[in-house]
This record gives C-alpha cells, structure tokens and sequence, in this order.
C-alpha cells in the first residue's frame, strides 16, 4: 500500500512512536482509580460506580430536527484546553523548552460519585503539562489525564466533581452511545465540537462511507468518513446520528490538504472497549509497576513497507534471566499485541505497561521471522520487578 501523506491540522500532532533504545521498566505518570462495569452486569457492592459506557443502538428513523438534537447533545460535550511543553535542540546540541497552547473536544461519557470521565483524542491532551475543560454552561474546571491509548488516538480526561457548581454538575449528561455498526452510508451525520477554539458549534453532513482505511504517521484506522465538516479543534468531539446518539468520535488529525468535504471519526463501537479499559485502569505506582526487560526500535510504516515487515515494535535487546527472555521472547521479534490491544509504537507499548504491576501475566504477540516469512507466536509473559539503579 502505498503511504498517502496526511497532514496533521490541529495544533498537537499526535506523535506514534517514541526514540528506540528506551528500556520498558515504569512509568512517571500516576492515574485516578476508579471501577466501570457494563450494564448487563449486576452491582456486586453498594459502593458508587461510574456510569456504564455501553451501546444503545441506533436510531436511524429519528425525526428530531438539528437544533433539537444539538440541544440535546450540547450538555454532554465540553471544549478542552491545553498547554503543552516541547523540547528542542538547536545547532549548538542545547536543548530548548518552549510552552505553546492548543484546543480541542470532548465527549461526557461516564459519572461515578467523585469524577466525570471525558473521552477525547490522545493527540488533544498528549504531552500535557495542564488540561482544562469548560462546559456548555461555560463553568470550567481543571481535568487530569486519566490516561491514552495512542494506537487508537484515544485518551480520557477526568474532572472531579467537587470542582464544580451543584447547578453546573445538574445541567451535564453523560452521553447516550450509539452503535456504530449499524449505521449505513447516507443516513445523517452532525459533527459537535470546539472548532478552532471558537466554542461549540455544529457541522452537518451524511455518513459518506464505513471502514474507511485512513493512515496518519505511523498508523492506519479503519474510520467512518461524512461531509460534515470537522475541523481543528472538533478533535475529540462528538459524530451524532439523527437521535442524538455518538456514533463516533471526530478527529481532524486524519485530515488531507488537498480535498473538502472529507471528515473522519473513530467508530464509537471501536472506542468504547478502549474507553472502558482506560477508565477501569487501576493506579499502579512506578514502585510496583511490572517491567518486561527489552530494548528496541519502532518498526513505522515507511520502514515496514519498504522492508516488508510488520508494524509493532522491534525487539532489539533481550536482557538476560528479564521477564521477556524467561517467557521466550528473542531478539528480531515484533512486538505487535500486548495484553489484547496493538502495539504500533514503542509509545503504545510504554502506555500498556505502565498499567501493570509485577508479578501480573500478560499475553504478548510477536510476529517472529522464520527464513523470511514472518509468522504469530503468543508468549506468556510474567511481569517482574523494576531493577534497582545499583544492582
């Protein structure tokens, strides 16, 4: 296939891969904890829960006018704000830190007693050093980054409710999911979101086309594609159909200079696994998380094209009696699964890891070269503890 050259039009380009060498052995960043269940499961305790992210079904026969849908909607989505800090290097080999501010949408889409949980794009709120959110109701608040999955450019923020008004936490909704796999080309399509920073607004348009294979840096999704027209800043917002149902969740970073008209947005139906497992990610503090043993390089598209090998991450370095060798894992394997989700970057497998404790097992995928001719082996992995600096 070959590699179309996408543009990223938002002010954060989402960035799929991480410099090579690093060594997979914890984290830095500590998230909220929190329990999600789906509906169809029973309450095991009387202790609060986050509302369920689940699919409702779409309905396609909806008569609902535009401006009622948005009225509808609108108390569900919020504009997000960021600042960021990147590093650069200049001719001299010294290394610059410049702060520059971005925007852009999110999607209401859980509630337990303490937070509100907002789904966006990973490529809004990555390398953040500040996140708020400002509601429909323009009250605003400070949000954490719960946590990203860069693979799929999708994150969750999450905003305490005790920061917020009892008047301003009674007008917000969780919004009513929808189910992406039964949407059909040509059924109605409006786009909500923080456009350019200007506020909210309303985009509308027509599902233009379904698994839509779209590549961006080092990716390719499969998305839903409408003429509605989504634009910098919709980044996170909501796709809704005719009953104000999410189907998706809009990205302008999958975005081509040279057309119009041409929209796309992750299928909720996608989204809502990653979304829940991000919201029930435990907190795992850099002392217990779980540490694989390896080093290696990110195998990006451009590299796996020319060379004919998978996307994943290529494992340069096995160390030796590591987690990783003692499960079976050599050196010339790509890493392309862990623990169910892809890995497409040494980003994304950072992400995973982070989330795991020691002694935790974890099923890993790697496509291992045999006389050319790659093939699948899953390696149970038992996670081990973070090396000590002095041993």
């Amino acid at each position: 296939m070959t590699k179309r050259e996408f543009i990223r039009i938002t002010t954060y380009a989402a960035v799929f891969g991480l410099v090579g060498g690093m060594t997979f052995e914890g984290v830095n960043h500590i998230y909220n904890e929190t329990v999600v269940q789906e509906e169809q499961e029973k309450e095991e305790d009387s202790a609060p829960k986050a509302t369920v992210l689940s699919t409702t079904g779409t309905n396609t026969d909806s008569s609902s006018g535009v401006s009622e849908i948005a009225e509808n909607v609108l108390s569900s989505i919020v504009a997000i704000d960021v600042i960021t800090s990147e590093r650069t290097n200049d001719m001299f080999g010294r290394t610059h830190e410049q702060e520059s501010q971005g925007s852009g949408s999110g999607i209401i889409v859980g509630q337990d007693a303490n937070n509100l949980y907002i789904a966006t794009n990973n490529h809004v709120v990555e390398n953040a050093k500040t996140v708020s959110v400002k509601f429909n109701d323009e009250s605003v608040a400070s949000a954490t980054v719960k946590g990203t999955d860069s693979a799929s450019d999708l994150a969750v923020v999450s905003v305490t409710t005790d920061d917020l008004e009892k008047e301003s936490l009674a007008r917000l909704k969780v919004a009513t999911i929808g189910d992406s796999d039964k949407v059909k080309v040509g059924n109605q399509a409006i786009a909500i979101g923080n456009a350019l920073g200007y506020g909210t607004s309303v985009t509308v348009g027509y599902i233009s086309a379904k698994d839509r294979e779209v590549a961006a840096e080092d990716v390719t999704m499969k998305l839903i594609q409408t003429d509605a027209a989504i634009n910098p800043g919709n980044s996170g917002g909501a796709l809704v159909d005719s009953s104000g149902a999410v189907i998706g969740i809009n990205s302008a970073k999958y975005a081509d200079e040279q057309v119009e008209g041409m929209g796309f947005a992750i299928p909720i139906s996608t989204a809502v696994p990653i979304i829940n497992d991000i919201i029930q990610s435990e907190v795992v503090s850099e002392e217990e998380q779980g540490y694989l043993g390896i080093r290696g390089n990110d195998v990006d598209s451009e590299y796996s094209e020319y060379y004919n090998v998978p996307l994943g991450f290529y494992v340069g370095e096995v160390s030796e009696n590591s987690p990783a060798e003692e499960a079976g894992m050599l050196t010339g394997d790509i890493i392309v699964k862990f623990d169910g989700r892809d890995i497409t970057s040494s980003e994304g497998l950072y992400e995973k890891l982070k989330t795991k404790k020691a002694g935790e097992k974890v099923e890993i995928v790697v496509e291992r070269s045999n006389n050319g001719e790659y093939k699948e082996k899953t390696l149970t992995v038992t996670l081990g503890n973070k090396p000590q600096e002095n041993e």
